[in-house]
């Protein structure tokens, strides 16, 4: 799955380590609007970029993503792939019949049940505060309410 994000300003205040919450990014790609070249936050350790690389995530930025965004909305889900160039590498019809073929190839994703694929195998305590500057997030000794969620894509 390529996740495709509307808001313009993905990754302006970069990323922090305190504040991711999966063991490893589960989309195949993402496509956002605009790629800032600066993270302006002071708990941001490293940039979007950074962090994707990490992650041997593919990116793609600089797309109309509100009218990708409507287009999926009309028409549906849609096969995509996107491939990454090599520094200096330029963009040749080869390369342009290379990602249509492997966005060809992929399977529908019609009727995919792709929480399967993230959900956790086990269930698990949540037992974490809110983000306080100069102490970060603690542990609730005796939270005040007892929640159960059930995973079905859980954000």
């Amino acid at each position: 799955q390529i996740v495709t994000l509307t808001y313009p300003h993905i990754g302006n205040y970069g990323v922090n380590a305190e504040d991711i919450e999966a063991d490893k990014v589960h989309a195949a790609g993402l496509i956002i609007k605009d790629l800032p070249l600066l993270a302006s936050n002071f708990r941001s350790t490293e940039t979007l970029s950074q962090y994707l690389v990490r992650e041997k995530t593919v990116a793609i930025a600089n797309i109309d993503t509100r009218k990708l965004t409507r287009l999926l909305r009309d028409k549906g889900a849609q096969n995509g792939a996107i491939l990454g160039l090599a520094a200096g590498e330029t963009v040749t019809q080869a390369r342009i019949d290379e990602a249509l073929a492997a966005a060809k190839a992929a399977p529908s994703m019609k009727g995919l049940d792709l929480a399967q694929v993230v959900t956790t195998p086990a269930t698990y305590t949540w037992d974490q505060t809110e983000w306080k500057l100069g102490d970060g997030y603690g542990t609730q000794a005796a939270p005040r309410f007892h929640v159960v969620a059930y995973d079905f894509g859980v954000k």
